[in-house]
């Protein structure tokens, strides 16, 4: 019997694999074949390591939000509001655009063209991307009451706008837009990011 047999592969390993070709790919586009070749493992590995093709995806985001979190640890980290919102989107133009990885971001090209059977994945994706939502809406929130922020400022509708500038900096990246192209958006739209009390009027 092989059932208490020891998995023969290296599971960061092949997470990281199975996560390039989601990320390359969508969920949709990511067929069973290509998932086993990159990870050099037979079908019946795949489903006794991960239950399901969901279950891998699911494994590979977590695997990818590990990557994420010391990303978040530097942004959170900045000295005040705007110092968030700037090294949020410096670093997602840095990141989509890095050769090192393919371009965009596994959350959002993860869920692209879904189709049936695959009604889920959306949402499991839009899920993860609300995690960052929710922790810079947190760092706003504290910005606020620390008179960081102009009183009448709306941390949730700050955090929605950094937010869904990245997915659209994640989506121009994948189409081949290139690192200045997002460096640009990024700039355009610190511009509309409020100022703190006591801000300089330098540009940012």
């Amino acid at each position: 019997m092989t059932m208490g047999r020891p998995r023969a592969f290296c599971t960061e390993k092949a997470l990281d694999e199975a996560m390039e070709v989601f990320w390359r790919h969508g969920y949709d586009g990511a067929t069973l074949a290509m998932l086993t070749k990159a990870m050099g493992i037979k079908p019946p590995s795949l489903y006794a390591a991960f239950g399901s093709k969901e279950g891998l995806l699911k494994a590979a985001l977590d695997r990818y939000a590990e990557r994420r979190s010391a990303h978040m640890r530097y942004v959170l980290e900045g000295a005040t509001a705007r110092d968030v919102a700037e090294r949020f989107l410096s670093s997602i133009a840095e990141s989509h655009t890095d050769p090192a990885n393919p371009p965009g971001c596994l959350l959002v090209q993860g869920g692209l063209a879904c189709g049936a059977g695959s009604e889920n994945i959306p949402f499991e994706l839009a899920a993860r991307r609300a995690q960052t939502e929710t922790e810079l809406r947190g760092r706003f929130l504290r910005a606020r009451d620390e008179g960081d922020l102009p009183e009448g400022s709306d941390p949730a509708a700050l955090a929605r706008f950094l937010s869904t500038v990245a997915s659209g900096m994640g989506v121009l990246a994948s189409s081949g837009a290139d690192r200045e192209a997002l460096r640009e958006v990024a700039r355009v739209s610190l511009a509309a990011f409020p100022r703190g009390r006591g801000a300089g009027e330098a540009p940012a």
